[in-house]
């Protein structure tokens, strides 16, 4: 059987995809187009793919219908990182046997999880 290899792209709708392109790429380091000339490399690691419940309050505003997870080195400096730029960022930090996760909510109330893996 084939099987994907990986996520080749993540698209979505914004009311200003330059604004909230720039928003990444200032505050996550996220090369996004169209605002970068090059595609953005993401380092090898786990990728999570998994179905919630309908009704799950765990991805923020109930008509969100998906949440990006993005793995990071440092969750404490990343959380700093943009507290210090203003970005809205739960203050609750999730500690699990698999690693911790904090959350942060883009410009245009998309809520993202960021993920600090255990090695």
């Amino acid at each position: 059987m084939e099987k994907v290899l990986g996520l080749g792209g993540l698209f979505f709708r914004a009311k200003d995809p330059m604004g909230l392109a720039q928003w990444y790429q200032n505050n996550l380091g996220l090369s996004t187009y169209p605002a970068a000339d090059e595609p953005w490399q993401q380092e090898a690691g786990p990728t999570v793919f998994a179905p919630f419940e309908a009704d799950t309050d765990y991805f923020g505003r109930p008509d969100q219908q998906s949440m990006v997870n993005f793995r990071v080195r440092d969750l404490d400096a990343m959380l700093a990182q943009l507290r210090a730029a203003g970005a809205a960022v739960d203050e609750k930090v999730l500690e699990e046997s698999y690693g911790r996760f904090g959350w942060v909510t883009d410009p245009e109330g998309n809520r993202i999880e960021l993920w600090q893996p255990l090695p």
